[in-house]
């Protein structure tokens, strides 16, 4: 019996299903990262000089210390400066005398030991207290 024959009487007797597989994903062509997009981080000086803030405002956002604490000014963990009193702000231009035992010092101001180095200070002046204080007897 041939291959042929015995293919046709397997065909009348038993029913086949004839399974056609269809791709599941299209071809892949290559992509390029159009979705990664990165959000601003929006550093820099958030208040001006001569501007007045409350306690706790933001004044500067930074990733390295371009600009220094100065009176009532604190320095964050992220290195943001904020107020830690009430009053108007004040830019100053200082001269910066390192602490040049120090590593991170040494890289960054590395060959410059004798040259005068000057950053931009935040400083925060107090609003003047009210005067309106009243007298009270002695007991």
């Amino acid at each position: 019996m041939s291959f042929n024959a015995i293919l046709s009487a397997s065909r009348n007797k038993t029913p086949i299903l004839e399974i056609v597989r269809h791709a599941s994903k299209k071809t892949g062509g290559s992509t390029k990262n159009t979705n990664c997009k990165v959000k601003p981080k929006h550093r820099g000086w958030k208040v001006q000089d001569g501007h007045s803030v409350r306690a706790g405002h933001m004044l500067v956002t930074q990733l390295t210390p371009r600009f220094h604490p100065g009176l009532n000014v604190g320095f964050g963990r992220n290195g943001t400066l904020f107020a830690m009193l009430p009053g108007k702000v004040v830019v100053t231009c200082e001269k910066f005398d390192p602490n040049w035992e120090h590593t991170w010092v040494q890289r960054i101001y590395g060959g410059r030991e004798n040259q005068t180095i000057y950053k931009k200070y935040f400083n925060v002046i107090p609003e003047p207290q009210h005067t309106r204080f009243k007298l009270i007897d002695e007991v």
